[in-house]
């Protein structure tokens, strides 16, 4: 068999076509999966460390940094809290502005501030 004939290479052709949608479908879809992941998720690989699952603030990182438990830091508008996860805070608290979108960064104090209201 020709290895150009026309049989053969409407068939690469066919895999091809085929292929492309799930390709297009896979690049989409990766970036927005990692965006999309949620506040818990978000708040407990950074933020528990410090400031604990519970957001009281006892772990061994917190207490040596001071870190307030959630019921005090309550009192600190929503907007203060967004421009401190954004910016950080001196030196014991890292911006997270290049890691989380603005939606993520509200949506994590969002998620801290309810931990106050348990």
């Amino acid at each position: 068999m020709n290895p150009f004939s026309k049989n053969r290479w409407n068939g690469r052709w066919h895999g091809a076509l085929l292929i492309l949608p799930c390709l297009i479908f896979f690049l989409a879809y990766l970036p927005t999966t990692a965006a999309q992941q949620s506040a818990a998720d978000n708040y407990g690989h950074k933020c528990a460390v410090c400031h604990g699952q519970d957001g009281l603030g006892n772990t061994a990182k917190g207490k040596k940094v001071h870190v307030k438990d959630v019921h005090a830091n309550m009192k600190d508008s929503e907007a203060d809290m967004i421009k401190i996860v954004t910016d950080g805070k001196g030196d014991d608290m890292d911006s997270y502005k290049t890691e989380f979108t603005d939606s993520q960064i509200k949506d994590l104090v969002d998620y801290y501030r309810s931990l106050g209201q348990k």
